[in-house]
């Protein structure tokens, strides 16, 4: 996921029904890109049925992320999506990448 000011790479997996809470697990880089903008990244997830949660990376760093996105009913759900942002403060909009959406793709784990 890349848009201007930020990157993120890495890897998304569904855990399996009943392990690590069934939940979208994640390991990420997010990297601050235009260091001289003053601005901070960060990294939504959504999973189905749930509001947005942002984890936010450091300015002017790379750092790695490594979450799993859970609840107990979220190891009933089939959809995710993933979005990396910068924060550009309260007076202009963030600029995200293309949100990615992932879904559980074991039909014996839905």
């Amino acid at each position: 996921m890349t848009t201007r000011g930020v990157q993120a790479t890495g890897k998304y997996t569904w855990e399996p029904r009943g392990h690590n809470h069934g939940g979208f697990h994640f390991d990420v880089t997010l990297k601050d890109d235009e260091v001289a903008d003053g601005h901070n990244v960060y990294l939504e997830s959504k999973v189905q049925g749930y509001s947005w949660s942002r984890l936010y990376g450091v300015q002017r760093k790379t750092v790695k992320l490594k979450k799993v996105v859970y609840d107990g009913a979220a190891q009933y759900t089939d959809d995710v999506w993933l979005r990396a942002c910068r924060d550009r403060g309260s007076l202009r909009p963030d600029n995200c990448a293309d949100t990615l959406h992932y879904e559980r793709s074991d039909p014996r784990q839905r």
